[in-house]
């Protein structure tokens, strides 16, 4: 009888896991007929659970190494970075601001704190109002800090959740000042290296522009460049831009790298580089009565895919990009395209998440 026990249920576990299988190699299809129509140039799949890995590359990326410019992906990796230094005892969450960067008091400034940039809850914006001029004179990034230091709130910090990449580029401007060590590299010695991610860098560092992915700059916003002609010097394509080491969206990495750094929050308790308490905190709700799910530098909840978990930690980007980490189904998803997600988030990056966490959970 317990044999018989036995079997039934190591066969049903050998259905589910070949029903999860197909419906991953029905998402791979989905991104295959994009690639195949046009639509998308390159893209990397990887989904992960356990020991369990599925990958796909297409197109461009003619190897699933491939590397993306990440976008906004790169900021709950700032964000790690500056909670590094909370577990060294260099910063806390209540810290002022100004505690680091003394300019930045005047005013409602005074009361913004290290967690309002965690959170996008400091009142700064999303991107500074001259920010399409300043990329086209391919201004270095230490006049978006002068200038963000001293841009207009939109609001009384804490009061409202608004997303901020200039609150980020602040977060990063914190570190480099506590740490005197250049932000790329912090981020290379006490994060990237020791989680063994090695195609992965903020700016270039020691990867060569033609390693990476061309973005389809044409079908992007307006700060991306659109693919005009005159924005070449400028665009996410152009060497500035790949260069400039933005802490809000100018990382580079692969798909697996990307997973690497997920997996330190899928189970916060075995966290190899933060503190397990640290890695806990950045995927807990502090945003509860703003009416929008924030960790500290990561969304959170369903809006990675339908069938996510509440406690799914997770981001996208403007280049077409999306990662998540589910604690409940134990999965790790990351798709990296070429395509703005503008278009691709409808197109193709929306679809292909929802079947992957609708399969997870089955």
């Amino acid at each position: 009888m317990r044999r018989r026990t036995f079997l039934t249920t190591a066969l049903a576990g050998s259905i589910a896991r070949a029903a999860r299988r197909d419906d991953l190699e029905a998402a791979a299809e989905l991104v295959a007929a994009q690639v195949t129509g046009g639509a998308v140039a390159g893209a990397v799949l990887d989904i992960r659970r356990d020991g369990d890995v599925f990958q796909r590359h297409y197109g461009s990326a003619s190897t699933a190494d491939a590397i993306f410019l990440l976008a906004s992906i790169t900021k709950p990796m700032t964000a790690a970075g500056a909670m590094l230094l909370a577990d060294r005892g260099e910063l806390k969450l209540a810290d002022p601001v100004r505690r680091f960067i003394p300019e930045f008091s005047a005013g409602a400034r005074a009361r913004v704190t290290v967690k309002h940039l965690l959170t996008h809850t400091s009142g700064l914006p999303d991107q500074l109002p001259e920010n399409v001029e300043l990329r086209k004179r391919n201004a270095p990034l230490s006049e978006f800090v002068e200038r963000t230091i001293r841009t207009p709130l939109l609001f009384e910090p804490g009061t409202r959740y608004s997303y901020q990449s200039m609150g980020i580029l602040l977060l990063a401007e914190i570190c480099e000042r506590i740490t005197g060590t250049a932000f790329p590299e912090y981020l290379e010695q006490s994060l990237f290296r020791p989680l063994a991610m090695e195609r992965t860098a903020l700016g270039l560092g020691r990867i060569r522009l033609d390693q990476t992915q061309r973005s389809q700059v044409e079908q992007g916003p307006p700060h991306g460049g659109q693919g005009r002609p005159e924005a070449s010097h400028w665009d996410w394509n152009s060497r500035y831009w790949r260069e400039l080491a933005s802490p809000w969206g100018g990382a580079h990495s692969s798909a697996a790298d990307v997973s690497r750094f997920f997996l330190e929050f899928l189970a916060p308790e075995r966290a190899q580089v933060l503190r397990p308490a640290t890695a806990a905190l950045m995927v807990r709700n502090h945003t509860s009565k703003l009416g929008r799910p924030r960790g500290l530098g990561f969304a959170l909840g369903r809006g990675a895919g339908a069938g996510c978990s509440e406690r799914t930690a997770w981001h996208g980007g403007a280049t077409g990009t999306l990662a998540w980490a589910d604690p409940q189904s134990g999965v790790r998803f990351v798709l990296l395209t070429t395509l703005p997600n503008t278009v691709a988030n409808k197109l193709l990056i929306g679809p292909v998440s929802d079947l992957v966490s609708q399969a997870s959970q089955a």
